[in-house]
């Protein structure tokens, strides 16, 4: 008798991977727990191993092959001479990325002492919205804390080229867009709307800079030294900052991530671009084809899209926004279609050839077939991020990095060398701003001998486009991958009165219940304003509320968060308003 070993739950809202290396081969044998193969995704990689031991049958997928859970990678006959283990499940290579804390690494290497005095209590190495939140946590504990940055200005990649100008060029573009072409159902008759871009992008570094001078003068208020430079970690309790030495008790890395590169594609930062140089193009692009269907792609796709750029996404998978709800997914791409944006799903970009008119671009179907080629004055790589662990001297210093080059950490966020911790983008879990600021104040209060604790179950994610797309904890296909039952409670806005009179109508929410104790296990938006109604959802599923609760909660009228309460009345059928 053989037993299939098939592809384990890869974690919160990961639905497929990447066989990316064959651990033993056909004929094998092997004992529990040993590991067979190795699978990749875009948020953790993992190990996949043996139930029992035995001798491994054919490989049923190759190296390279993307698979979904539940798929069969091999078979297994068993032998004699190993202990059984529990069912096949995914062997973290590092922390968990979303329902788990950090895992435990291995035991730490050796490390140069500690030093006997220290400049500092506390070292951030990074000021994005980890470290800096961090430094400041640290400092209201009572530490004399620094915090090393490189940038000219404080806030990292989010506050100077990511969420905080994205975001004011979302709402500029939308407010361009509305009065151009929406206004007028409203009785509004504008006889010419102009786009004045260099205005536009004049507010949006205004908006950028008086965020990050709002980081400096937090730093100022909270005693936070500015070490400015690039730091190198040395080893326990030492640094250096532009070669000169400083020592910490404590040294936490919160060094980010970068953009991810394409073979093939080679960014100039002008005509084939990531999001930095997205946020900086001095003219609105004829038109732009966008390299990867996710978040990054999708909201820059739509500003430009906005502003008057015939834009192109090209996603290799065959949907939007890996690791949304199914249900989500499909609303989304259907209303960013009837808005303009052309979608090429399940293709790749192989090479891209630039010239003096522009990019040509060769894309081929993702399972392989017939190449072809497009043309665009602007191409947008946003394929993801990297974690950003090159030139610290981590891998000098002893720190164990997993293969995607991110930190080792465990449960309390501590690397392989004594003293040092990372948080962030820098090691495993959803790239989010605020999912490294809970884990810098987490880690400044762990330091102080508090229970510092992040509950990755309970992390929001959003896309800001319009609509808005808006998730926290599990997924329609999660709750069946783990064999949970629930219920579903749904409730469109367009049965929702104060959308009606805003005239955005586009949208749902879902509410996902557990069957037997009716506790919330998910909720998902697509809507107006989904990034503010999804605080409330998120503070149900850190309480362990039930739909019942949320129900029962009073919600002022005419609110969008009614489309909430409803959707919560609807897991027992008794929605009012549809």
């Amino acid at each position: 008798m053989t037993i299939d070993i098939k592809v384990p739950t890869l974690g919160e809202s990961v639905t497929t991977a990447t066989v990316s290396k064959w651990l033993k081969q056909p004929g094998d044998t092997v004992n529990a727990d040993d590991p067979v193969a190795e699978l990749e995704t875009d948020k953790v990689s993992v190990e996949v191993p043996a139930p029992q031991a035995g001798v491994l049958g054919a490989h049923a997928v190759k190296e390279g092959d993307e698979v979904e859970v539940g798929t069969v990678l091999t078979t297994l006959t068993p032998g004699a001479g190993g202990q059984k283990a529990a069912p096949a499940a995914a062997r973290p290579a590092q922390p968990a990325p979303a329902a788990a804390a950090p895992a435990t690494v291995p035991a730490p290497k050796a490390a140069a002492e500690a030093p006997a005095e220290t400049d500092y209590d506390v070292i951030v190495i990074g000021a994005g919205p980890g470290g800096y939140v961090c430094a400041i946590r640290a400092a209201q504990l009572g530490f004399k804390v620094a915090c090393v940055e490189k940038r000219a200005t404080l806030g990292g990649t989010c506050l100077n080229v990511g969420c905080i100008p994205s975001k004011a060029l979302l709402q500029q573009s939308e407010n361009f867009h509305a009065a151009k072409d929406e206004y007028g159902e409203m009785g509004i008759i504008i006889d010419s709307v102009k786009l004045d871009l260099a205005k536009m992008m004049a507010r949006k570094q205004s908006v950028v800079d008086a965020n990050v001078k709002g980081v400096e003068f937090l730093f100022k208020k909270n005693k936070v030294t500015w070490l400015k430079g690039v730091g190198k970690v040395e080893g326990t309790g030492r640094i250096t900052v532009d070669g000169k030495p400083v020592t910490a008790r404590h040294i936490v890395i919160a060094s980010g991530s970068d953009s991810a590169g394409l073979p093939g594609v080679e960014v100039d930062e002008k005509q084939i671009v990531t999001s930095t140089g997205a946020l900086e193009l001095s003219a609105v692009p004829k038109k732009m084809v966008v390299i990867g269907g996710g978040v990054i792609g999708l909201e820059l796709g739509s500003v430009w899209h906005r502003l008057g750029a015939d834009v192109t996404v090209i996603e290799y998978l065959d949907r939007l926004v890996p690791g949304t709800d199914n249900e989500v997914a499909k609303t989304f791409q259907r209303i960013l279609t009837k808005q303009g944006l052309k979608m090429k799903l399940g293709h790749k970009v192989t090479k891209a050839e630039k010239s003096a008119k522009g990019v040509t671009l060769t894309v081929e179907p993702a399972q392989g077939g017939t190449a072809e080629t497009l043309e665009a004055d602007v191409v947008l790589l946003a394929i993801g991020r990297t974690a950003a662990s090159k030139g610290f001297g981590l891998e000098e210093a002893g720190i164990e990095l997993d293969k995607r080059g991110r930190i080792v950490t465990d449960a309390h966020y501590a690397t392989s060398v004594p003293g040092i911790y990372a948080i962030g983008d820098v090691i495993a879990g959803p790239m989010l701003a605020h999912k490294a600021e809970e884990e810098g104040v987490a880690v400044a209060e762990l330091l102080a001998g508090q229970a510092g604790h992040v509950n990755y179950g309970a992390i929001p994610a959003v896309v800001y486009t319009w609509p808005e797309v808006a998730t926290v904890g599990k997924t329609e296909e999660n709750l069946k991958e783990e064999g949970v039952s629930y219920k579903v409670g749904k409730f469109p806005f367009t049965a929702n009165g104060r959308a009606r009179a805003i005239g955005m109508t586009d949208g749902f929410v879902k509410v996902l219940a557990d069957s037997t104790t009716d506790q919330v296990l998910g909720v998902h938006i697509i809507g107006p304003m989904a990034g503010e109604l999804i605080a409330e959802c998120t503070m149900a599923i850190e309480f362990g509320a039930s739909s019942e609760d949320i129900a029962r909660t009073c919600h002022a009228h005419p609110t969008l968060s009614e489309a909430v309460k409803e959707a919560a009345l609807d897991v027992d059928k008794r929605a009012i308003h549809i």
